[in-house]
């Protein structure tokens, strides 16, 4: 029986074998969903590594799921202070930043990339030094389907336009030429695999239950929500998932919730507001914010 969603599998690639740790950190901006969600009360999350839902938990009642339970049980583990681990998708960044070196992306360059602070300096740091003939080749080799598919189920690569390297160059393009590099943790995360740092005080903790969020949501109580956060779970859904997710929102939603959906896909034409150059972690093509009861 085909499944609703690839995420079900509990793996990027292949659905056969054991469930796997996807995600050691995540490269989503919580900062979107602090300001989205300021004043609300109660907020349904997507686990995945815990980062969203720890941050959120300072000033919200969380509600985290996670339809693997290797990644739920993560996730929990450092809600009680553990260190962070490396999951799959990291594997895979650190094996394409392995060839940094062959591109002239030497340690010394990025790491006074990082450091700059002024936008306009960093854009001319990265066509100088950066954005380089072989960086454009090396990025699309290994964004092309025919590498991809050794990593990643096809379902997770449906969603992904045509010539995916160059969409990604145009994405860090528009991070660096938004954001500084010098209070960009997500920059270093990505350029030099270091973690983000979530630990903060906390007062609670979230609350973590496994199950996948359409199923989970279709359980509770109606009007049980103010904020939703999917992280970018219907890349890889079927369209019967996607449309049983979105009843299931609008049926928990309070009458002012607030909803936040990523996706590596490039924005629907339909799309009125895309967040997606706000996001510091600069690698997602839409980053939609939107009322509960419109999605």
């Amino acid at each position: 029986m085909t499944m609703e969603t690839a995420w079900e599998a509990g793996t990027l690639g292949s659905p056969k074998g054991p469930q796997r740790l996807l995600f050691g950190q995540m490269h989503e901006d919580a900062e979107i969903e602090r300001t989205a969600f300021e004043g609300k009360s109660r907020v349904f999350c997507i686990a995945s590594a815990g980062s969203t839902a720890l941050k959120l938990a300072e000033e919200h009642e969380v509600i985290a799921c996670d339809i693997n339970p290797v990644q739920l049980a993560y996730a929990e583990r450092r809600a009680n202070g553990a260190a962070t681990m490396t999951g799959d998708a990291e594997k895979a960044m650190s094996f394409a930043r392995a060839f940094m070196p062959l591109i002239g992306w030497g340690p010394g360059t990025v790491r006074t990339f990082l450091m700059l602070s002024d936008t306009g300096e960093q854009m001319a740091f990265w066509r100088e030094h950066l954005d380089t003939l072989r960086f454009r080749a090396g990025l699309d080799v290994l964004l092309s389907r025919t590498v991809l598919r050794t990593l990643y189920a096809p379902q997770f690569l449906s969603c992904l336009p045509t010539g995916f390297g160059a969409v990604i160059r145009k994405r860090l393009e528009r991070g660096f030429a938004n954001h500084a590099n010098a209070s960009n943790p997500y920059a270093r995360a990505l350029l030099l695999g270091e973690s983000c740092n979530d630990r903060t005080a906390r007062v609670r903790k979230p609350q973590f239950v496994l199950g996948d969020a359409a199923t989970l949501l279709e359980s509770c109580a109606a009007r049980s929500f103010d904020g939703f956060t999917l992280s970018n779970i219907l890349d890889g859904a079927q369209p019967s998932y996607r449309s049983r997710l979105a009843r299931a929102v609008r049926r928990a939603a309070t009458d002012d919730a607030i909803v936040v959906l990523r996706s590596f896909a490039e924005p629907p034409v339909q799309l009125a507001v895309n967040y997606a150059e706000r996001d510091r972690s600069m690698l997602w093509g839409v980053v939609d914010l939107r009322s509960a009861h419109t999605f």
